[in-house]
């Protein structure tokens, strides 16, 4: 690393160490409160094929061991059959047909171990998975199809009872899967300020990362890792808005292509983030983790990959250390066994 660059980020981490310090108000934020006794959950990002491709993932993902985090991205098809459409899993908006759908991808495929949980599991242990949503179109058939899809399997899912303030985080009743999805407005409008005072929240979305108002790309990635923590985090969370979703860009600038060697100010700087989020009640997630070659590669994209399986590991340890409560990548199993061994 630069000479220059290294004596900037230490003084960026007495900065943020300084800022933490002089935070009091925090005290009074809702406790942090994450679901497994606040152990960190392995993250199986992208977890279904693309174009009939890597069709193994989501089998991969359930044989890693549990408890474990499933991402599935959502499109509609809007095909002219009497329900107007289907949830399709999809990597972009545009679909064929012939994706797969959520509902025999997903839920079909985990009833087994969802009803036998159900029966005779340890709610101890629940969630056994978080299931995690990335929209990847946001229109309201697709929002409200999800909604209904959901209310269909309710029995299975994390609850929580929403009141007439957004501010309660009230109790999440515990089943074996937790749903997740991420900060676009119109889905807090269908999964949250829809449903009336009373009613059950079937799913939990994230914060709204500040701060990152450029479109210039090398501006934007210099103010995500620079930043302070309460810059980027600045609302407290919601019975809704529970979780915050952060890219490796908040922590080493350019993301894994750009990554040197792991430094202790990449430490700090990681720890400070969780801290912060932890400190106003929010669980933390950081995607996505990747250390393969090319011919190791599974579909897998490069603007994730540090390298080398060894430059992964150290982030997925780093990560476990500061206390990240959800750790992406597509290398499953190896970044099992490395929160496993912890």
């Amino acid at each position: 690393m630069h000479k220059a660059v290294a004596v900037t980020r230490c003084v960026k981490v007495l900065q943020w160490a300084v800022v933490a310090l002089a935070l009091p108000a925090f005290a009074q934020a809702p406790a942090f409160n994450f679901p497994n006794a606040k152990r960190p959950i392995p993250d199986a990002h992208n977890c279904y094929p693309y174009e009939g491709q890597w069709a193994n993932r989501i089998n991969r993902a359930l044989a890693s061991g549990f408890p474990v985090a499933i991402e599935q991205d959502l499109a509609w098809y809007p095909a002219a059959v009497p329900d107007g459409g289907k949830i399709v899993l999809s990597h972009k908006a545009e679909t064929t047909g012939e994706e797969p759908t959520l509902r025999d991808h997903f839920f079909e495929k985990v009833r087994p171990l969802v009803e036998r949980e159900l029966k005779s599991g340890d709610p101890a242990r629940w969630p056994l998975i978080v299931l995690h949503f990335d929209f990847k179109d946001n229109q309201p058939a697709l929002l409200h199809a999800v909604w209904k899809l959901l209310d269909e399997y309710e029995p299975w899912l994390a609850t929580a009872t929403k009141t007439g303030n957004p501010a309660d985080l009230t109790a999440l009743k515990m089943r074996p899967i937790l749903v997740l999805t991420e900060d676009n407005d119109a889905q807090e409008q269908v999964f949250f300020k829809d449903v009336p005072k009373g009613g059950m929240l079937r799913l939990f979305g994230s914060a709204h990362t500040t701060g990152l108002n450029t479109k210039n790309r090398d501006e934007r990635s210099h103010l995500a890792a620079t930043l302070s923590p309460q810059k980027l985090l600045s609302e407290k969370p919601t019975t809704y808005r529970r979780w915050w979703n952060n890219s490796w860009f908040e922590v080493e600038e350019g993301g894994a292509p750009h990554a040197g060697d792991w430094t202790t100010a990449d430490a700090a700087r990681l720890k400070a983030l969780v801290d912060h989020a932890h400190r106003l009640g929010f669980w933390i997630r950081f995607y996505t983790l990747d250390g393969f070659t090319a011919d190791e590669s599974q579909g897998w994209d490069k603007s994730y990959n540090f390298g080398s399986l060894k430059a992964a590991e150290i982030r997925w340890r780093a990560a476990l250390e500061a206390g990240v409560n959800l750790i992406a990548s597509d290398q499953y199993e190896a970044l099992a066994a490395v929160v496993g061994k912890r």
